[in-house]
C-alpha cells in the first residue's frame, strides 16, 4: 500500500471529545426525525437525571458516490433544469439509511464552484446539491479521502467540505486543517459514540498542496492504528475505518487488502480490538464481506451513483453500478470497556439503474414486480460476490 510519514497522528482525548459539539468540519445532526421511535433521541439519560440502560443501535454504510456526466444531467433534469436535485435519485434507498441510527456514505468526488462548471471523469467536479442529497436521504457522515479527492487541489476540499457542514453531514479523510485533521467524524449512535475515519491508496499521483501534508489521509497502517487508539481515547465505543483500496473491476480482494485487513483487526489494546468495522470502497464492482479475526471486513461496497462505467478492457461492464447497503446490529458490551460486538450482519443488493437515473434496491423492487429478470439476475451477481469468502458461515445474511 502507499504509505506516507505520519502527520499528527495522535490527537488528545480532549480534541476528540471536543468534536461532538460542531466543530468546524464536522457539520451538525439533523433531530431524529427519520430515526426509528426509541433510538437515538430516546437513548439519553432519562428525565430523572439517571443514566439510561444503554442500547444497541445499528449502523448501515455504502458505496461511491461517483456523479458521472449522465448523472449530473439526470440531477438537473429532476430539478426542472435549474440546478441539481439528486434527492429523487436516492429515494429507493432513503427507507434503509434513514432507519439506521449511524448512516456513512462515500463522497468519491469533490464539489465545483457553485453555477458550476460540473465535470465527471476523468477529473471529476461535482454539484455541491449532491450533499444536501445525502443529508435527506439519511446519512449522518461522508468518507472524503479517495484517489479524487485531490481533483481540484486544496479548493476542491475546501468547497466539499464546505457544502457538507452546511448540509450537516459530517465526514473524514480530507481536512483544510492539521488540527481537523486529528479529529475524526464523532456520531451519536443511541447510547453510544461511534468513530468514523477514512484513508486511500493514492492521489492518482497528484502530490499534497505545499504546506498541507494533511489534506488527504493516505493509508499509512501506524497511523491508522494511531488514530484509532486515540479516538477509542476519547470515548468512541465502536471505530470504524473507510479504507478506498483496492483493484478496480476486480471482484476478489487483492493481496494488500487481505494482508492490511488481517493486520487491522489483529491489532488490539489489552483485550480490545483497537478497530470495530472496516469499510472498503474504489473497485467499482461489489467485493466481499468477511469476518477476520472476529471483525468484518467489507472490501469492497461497489458503486452507489454512477453513470455507465467502462472497465480497465473498454467494455462497458453493468457491475460499475451495482453495491451493497451494509447493515450491522451492535450491541452493548457484557461488561464496561469491552467491545461493542456485531450480533446481525446483513447486505442489501443495489443497483444505479441509469434508464431510470435511480438508485434500486433490488430485494424491495423484486417484490413489487418479480418479472424484472434483468433485477433478478444482478442480485443474484452481487450475492455471489458477497457471499464468495464463506460470509454467510459468519451469520451474513440478505436484508431488505
Amino acid at each position: 500500500m502507499t504509505t506516507r510519514m505520519r502527520y499528527g497522528a495522535v490527537a488528545t482525548a480532549a480534541l476528540l471529545l471536543g468534536t461532538t459539539a460542531g466543530c468546524a468540519g464536522l457539520g451538525t445532526a439533523d433531530p431524529a426525525a427519520d430515526r426509528p421511535a426509541g433510538s437515538a433521541a430516546g437513548s439519553g439519560p432519562s428525565a430523572a437525571g439517571g443514566a439510561a440502560p444503554r442500547g444497541g443501535f445499528t449502523l448501515v454504510a455504502s458505496g461511491d458516490v461517483l456523479p458521472h456526466d449522465s448523472v449530473i444531467s439526470r440531477a438537473n433534469a429532476d430539478a426542472g433544469g435549474a440546478g441539481h436535485d439528486f434527492v429523487p435519485m436516492l429515494a429507493g434507498v432513503k427507507p434503509v439509511v434513514s432507519a439506521a441510527d449511524v448512516a456513512i456514505c462515500h463522497m468519491e468526488t469533490v464539489y465545483g464552484p457553485e453555477g458550476g462548471p460540473f465535470t465527471g471523469y476523468p477529473s471529476f467536479a461535482s454539484p455541491p446539491e449532491i450533499a444536501t442529497a445525502l443529508r435527506a436521504t439519511g446519512y449522518d457522515s461522508c468518507s472524503t479521502a479517495s484517489n479524487h479527492t485531490l481533483d481540484a487541489g486544496a479548493e476542491g476540499i475546501g468547497r466539499t467540505l464546505g457544502a457538507l457542514d452546511r448540509a450537516g453531514v459530517k465526514h473524514a479523510g480530507s481536512a483544510r486543517s492539521p488540527e481537523e485533521d486529528t479529529r475524526p467524524a464523532l456520531l451519536d449512535a443511541g447510547s453510544a459514540k461511534v468513530a468514523q475515519l477514512a484513508y486511500t491508496y493514492d492521489t492518482n499521483g497528484k502530490p499534497l498542496p505545499e504546506g498541507q501534508p494533511w489534506a488527504v489521509d493516505l493509508i499509512d497502517e501506524e497511523k491508522i492504528l494511531a488514530d484509532s487508539r486515540a479516538a477509542r481515547a476519547a470515548g468512541a465505543d465502536v471505530v470504524v475505518v473507510s479504507l478506498h483500496w483496492g483493484t478496480e473491476w476486480q471482484t476478489a480482494p487483492d493481496e494488500r487488502q487481505l494482508d492490511l485487513g488481517e493486520r487491522l483487526t489483529a491489532a488490539r489494546t489489552g483485550d480490545r480490538p483497537d478497530i470495530d468495522l472496516i469499510i472498503g470502497t474504489h473497485a467499482h464492482v461489489p467485493q466481499a464481506y468477511e469476518k477476520v479475526n472476529g471483525t468484518w471486513i467489507v472490501y469492497g461496497m461497489g458503486d452507489q451513483i454512477a453513470g455507465e462505467m467502462i472497465n480497465n478492457a473498454g467494455q462497458s461492464d453493468p457491475r460499475g453500478t451495482q453495491g451493497t447497503i451494509g447493515r450491522f446490529t451492535f450491541e452493548p458490551p457484557a461488561a464496561e470497556g469491552e467491545r461493542w460486538p456485531v450480533t446481525k450482519a446483513e447486505f442489501i443488493p443495489q443497483t444505479m439503474d441509469n434508464s431510470v437515473g435511480r438508485v434500486v434496491n433490488l430485494p424491495r423492487a423484486l417484490d413489487a414486480d418479480p418479472t424484472r429478470d434483468d433485477y433478478r439476475t444482478t442480485r443474484t451477481a452481487i450475492e455471489a460476490a458477497v457471499l464468495g469468502r464463506g460470509a454467510a458461515d459468519d451469520g451474513l445474511t440478505t436484508g431488505r
